[in-house]
């Protein structure tokens, strides 16, 4: 087997079940400034492969975009900022990215991943993207958020979570999720 696949099998297993049936951010922590992460798909519903991964943006982010994926198809639903801004390059900004779907095919017995980049706002706490994984058969809707304080596991759907740290030093561990358990699964 590949080096991997065995640390990925590895860490789904100390995670147990809970936490590894769920859509997660490959990486789990930032700090201020850009970001470039992954959702990672490890299962379809039951034994129905994904056909589809929609993923809501959080408010608060206004220049999210997706990483192209091949042998997929993305779309991206739109609304208008209530304060336009300008861009990097000085171009006005009027509206945000709110959703993105990314439509395909992988099989049950596969994971994969779909890509993010965007700017990580100045704040400190858990950032939640409410996700909702279609299959051939079926869905799953990750798109629980537990109460203040409340562990990740919390909730029987959690959304995907990133743990904003607020400080460009050390990260912040995921609400509910070990660390250490964690880390392997991003490589």
């Amino acid at each position: 087997m590949k080096p991997y696949f065995l640390a990925f099998a590895a860490a789904a297993t100390l995670i147990g079940p809970a936490a590894s049936a769920h859509i997660v951010f490959a990486q789990p922590t930032a700090a201020p400034g850009g970001y470039v992460g992954a959702l990672r798909i490890t299962h379809g519903c039951g034994a129905s492969p994904t056909t589809a991964l929609a993923v809501t943006i959080p408010a608060g982010i206004d220049n999210a975009k997706p990483q192209a994926k091949a042998g997929w198809i993305i779309e991206i639903t739109r609304e208008p900022l209530r304060n336009p801004t300008r861009s990097e390059s000085g171009a006005a900004v009027t509206e945000r990215v709110k959703a993105i779907t990314w439509r395909g095919r992988l099989p049950v017995d596969q994971f994969d991943e779909v890509g993010l980049s965007f700017t990580v706002p100045a704040s400190v706490g858990p950032l939640y993207f409410p996700t909702v994984q279609r299959c051939e058969a079926g869905e799953n809707r990750w798109t629980d958020i537990p109460a203040a304080g409340a562990k990740w596991t919390s909730v029987p759907r959690p959304a995907p979570v990133i743990t904003l740290t607020g400080s460009s030093g050390g990260a912040a561990p995921m609400p509910g999720i070990d660390m250490g358990t964690m880390s392997g699964m991003a490589h």
